[in-house]
């Protein structure tokens, strides 16, 4: 069996009957038509489907905590989907916290993570009840207490480490080696303790937290992970008498974005986890935490997907034949940052039919602004439909104003049904801030 985060495609994607590109029986064609491209969607079975694929994974080990890394994809919408199945929230910022309180969601689950929070994201935080704070750095634990004191509250935290494993992913997504802004190095966290401990009274430490990364196709890292958390409670419990009984192992878990791809299950990785709970609480002699895991891109990449419509065809003979779209990095910085690779279906056209190779190119004024390089596409012609895989994580919420574009809408999907759940921004709101003498 393949889960959502090991296929290209979202589940119900096929081929109906008029030879157009369909998901959860929505004619894609069609729904360019209705709200015009470039536009975001979202496949709500999908989603749904590997949320539940983690709660059940997970169920192995009754003391889970899931939430999701929101940083991935934060709309009112999306937040409420997986509130309802129980899931909690990773946030880094006051504005994700405020789009949750938007939806209704409250932050009695949710964790605060970051290396610099400002005072008025951590003030902002506790006044509204998060659950926990995942403290990055000695700055923000005499901030944080600080704070607390004043407001007369005793604030949970987790401190963030860097537990010096490397994964094999790109750099700009490795979090867990030494050479990192994240966390407190390894032989920092005994004056952390120590100053929670005996000095600041308004903080309880409860858990330690770590991530190794995104993309990641091992499942080695993360018992390899949790032995290093569980050997630091060890210490912690030998020198203060005093025994942490939570422990966050971040996310991580890679998707498929081309056929190239191929990432290990959400199951295997709960197994290893709790494989790894297992041997190491039994030899150092250690009660089984509370665990909590993040998971972001993994949730919600494989459920999204961006329509556009191609625009100029540029060959150069010889070369390479170009074909551009009415979107590009402003949507979907990602092949610009990090040289991500996606694939694609012309939405209008079945896919037997003649395959071209062809570069696919944004509108915006980079020479870099390329989305996919080398793809073979159907024929594709002026005014057919893209239809981009796996753009559910970090696209939308990576999304910029470059060339004073206008960031697109998104739309979620389910069963035949589709509602807007992000409006396209307009030019009145694009100089709505702009002061004019």
């Amino acid at each position: 069996m393949t889960y959502p985060n090991q296929q290209v495609k979202p589940i119900s994607t096929k081929i109906n009957d008029k030879g157009n590109l369909s998901i959860s029986n929505i004619d894609l064609l069609d729904l360019a038509k209705k709200y015009k491209t470039p536009l975001y969607v979202i496949d709500k079975p999908t989603l749904e489907k590997m949320a539940k694929d983690y709660i059940e994974a997970f169920s192995i080990y009754n003391k889970t905590n899931i939430l999701f890394a929101s940083k991935a994809l934060m709309t009112g919408a999306v937040a409420k989907v997986l509130a309802s199945l129980g899931l909690g929230f990773d946030v880094v910022s006051k504005g994700e916290m405020f789009v949750l309180l938007n939806a209704g969601v409250g932050l009695e689950k949710s964790s605060f993570n970051g290396n610099n929070k400002s005072q008025e994201e951590i003030e902002f935080a506790i006044d509204n009840r998060i659950d926990h704070f995942s403290v990055d750095n000695f700055f923000e634990l005499k901030e944080l207490n600080s704070i607390a004191n004043k407001k007369n509250k005793v604030q949970k935290i987790h401190l963030r480490i860097t537990p010096n494993i490397e994964c094999h992913t790109h750099d700009y997504i490795k979090t867990g080696q030494i050479d990192s802004k994240f966390g407190f190095p390894l032989d920092k966290i005994d004056k952390a303790v120590s100053l929670v401990l005996n000095e600041y009274k308004n903080l309880k430490l409860t858990g330690l937290h770590a991530h190794i990364g995104s993309q990641i196709f091992e499942t080695q890292p993360y018992y390899d992970l949790v032995s290093v958390l569980l050997n630091e409670i060890k210490k912690i419990k030998d020198k203060y008498s005093y025994e942490l009984t939570e422990i966050n192992i971040g996310g991580g878990l890679g998707i498929t974005y081309t056929k190239a791809d191929n990432p290990p299950s959400v199951f295997d990785i709960a197994k290893i986890v709790v494989q790894s709970i297992d041997d190491n609480t039994k030899k150092l002699n250690l009660k089984k935490p509370i665990l909590y895991i993040e998971p972001g891109r993994s949730l919600v990449c494989s459920a999204g997907f961006t329509l556009y419509t191609i625009g100029s065809i540029k060959e150069i003979e010889n070369i390479r034949k170009y074909i551009t779209i009415d979107g590009g990095m402003a949507d979907n910085p990602r092949p610009s940052m990090y040289e991500a690779k996606y694939e694609a279906i012309i939405v209008n056209k079945k896919e037997e039919n003649k395959q071209e190779l062809v570069t696919v190119a944004g509108k915006f004024c980079e020479s870099g602004d390329i989305l996919i390089k080398d793809i073979e596409l159907n024929n594709p012609q002026s005014g057919d439909i893209l239809c981009v895989f796996d753009t559910g994580a970090y696209c939308y919420s990576m999304s910029s104003n470059y060339n004073s574009s206008l960031k697109p809408a998104m739309v979620m999907i389910d069963e035949g049904k589709d509602k807007l759940i992000l409006k396209r921004q307009t030019l009145n709101q694009l100089v709505q801030n702009d002061i004019i003498d």
